[in-house]
C-alpha cells in the first residue's frame, strides 16, 4: 500500500510539474514578440545614412529579417540572430549595419532606395511580429541652385574684369591717340614756320 500512495504522490508531483511548464510554455508564447517602431516615416535627402529603428522584445534568440518593397518588387535585405553574423543581399553589400535591437543602418542612401522597408522578429517558438517603415529620398535641390548660384557670381565677375580691362583700353586709347594728334600738330606747325622762313 506505501509503494502505490508514494507512486501516486512522485506521480503527482512529475505531473504538477510537467503542467506547469506547459503553462509557463503558453504563456510564453501567447506572450510571444512585441515589436516597436518609433519612426514609422522617415524623409531623407540623397547621400545621407538613414537609421531604420526598431525595439522588440521576446523570450529566447530571435531571428531578424529586413525586407525592401519598391515598384521594381521586394527583395531581401538582411537576416540575422543577435550575437552572429548578419546575412547581407548582395544588393545591399556595404551599405547595411545591423544592430542587436534590430535596427539597421543604411548608408548613402540614394532615390532608388525609396519604398517600404519590413522587418520580421521570430522567436524560436514560432510566433512571430512584423512592423513597416516607409523612407522616402529626394533629391537635393538646394545644392543644385547653390551651383547655380556661383556659376552667376563667377560669370558677374568675369564680366566686370572684362569691363573694367575695356575701359581701361579705351582710355589708353584715347591718351594715346590725343597725345598723337597732338604731335601731328606740332610737327605741322614747325613745318608751315620753316615754310615761311624759307620764302
Amino acid at each position: 500500500m506505501r509503494p502505490l500512495q508514494s507512486w501516486k504522490r512522485n506521480g503527482g508531483i512529475t505531473l504538477g510539474l510537467f503542467a506547469v511548464c506547459l503553462a509557463a510554455a503558453r504563456c510564453l508564447q501567447s506572450q510571444g514578440v512585441s515589436l516597436t517602431i518609433p519612426q514609422p516615416n522617415i524623409n531623407a535627402t540623397v547621400a545621407q545614412d538613414i537609421l531604420l529603428s526598431v525595439e522588440y522584445s521576446c523570450h529566447g534568440v530571435p531571428t531578424i529579417e529586413w525586407k525592401y518593397t519598391s515598384y521594381w518588387g521586394m527583395q531581401k535585405i538582411v537576416e540575422w540572430q543577435p550575437g552572429t553574423q548578419a546575412n547581407v543581399s548582395q544588393s545591399h553589400k556595404d551599405r547595411v549595419c545591423t544592430y542587436d535591437n534590430g535596427s539597421i543602418q543604411l548608408f548613402r542612401v540614394g532615390v532608388r532606395d525609396t519604398g517600404y522597408y519590413t522587418v520580421t522578429v521570430t522567436e524560436g517558438l514560432g510566433s512571430s511580429q512584423f512592423g513597416i517603415i516607409v523612407l522616402h529620398v529626394s533629391e537635393i535641390l538646394y545644392e543644385d541652385l547653390h551651383f547655380v548660384a556661383v556659376v552667376l557670381a563667377f560669370l558677374g565677375a568675369v564680366a566686370t574684369v572684362l569691363i573694367s580691362l575695356m575701359w581701361v583700353c579705351n582710355k589708353c586709347s584715347y591718351i594715346f591717340q590725343r597725345k598723337r594728334r597732338h604731335k601731328l600738330k606740332e610737327s605741322t606747325t614747325e613745318e608751315i614756320e620753316l615754310q615761311n622762313i624759307d620764302c
